[in-house]
């Protein structure tokens, strides 16, 4: 009998490699702090530290990005808003 020389079949996957990003958008929180502190002095810290921190909307991370590039947690917006309405003379943003 003859001998018949076969090649062993060859798939080809598609590129399923592509990872679609989940979860929360990245956003800027306001930080929680206490009478007398600067907020920009705990991100600081924080920062160099890598010790996490807690927005007013409960959030809690270690900072590591410039958080002007990234728009305001609309949580952290709101509680701060119900704030100013109990505490006159808040600005209308917190100190930066």
């Amino acid at each position: 009998m003859p001998q018949i020389a076969t090649r062993p079949v060859e798939t080809v996957e598609p590129d399923t490699q592509d990872v679609t990003q989940t979860g929360e958008p990245v956003v800027a929180h306001i930080v929680r702090t206490d009478p007398g502190e600067s907020a920009a002095a705990k991100v600081l810290e924080a920062r160099i530290y890598g010790t996490p921190l807690e927005a007013l909307c409960g959030h809690v991370w270690v900072p590591s990005r410039d958080p002007k590039q990234l728009p305001l947690c609309q949580k952290c917006k709101d509680v701060y808003e119900m704030y100013r309405s109990f505490n006159e003379g808040l600005p209308d943003r917190p100190n930066e």
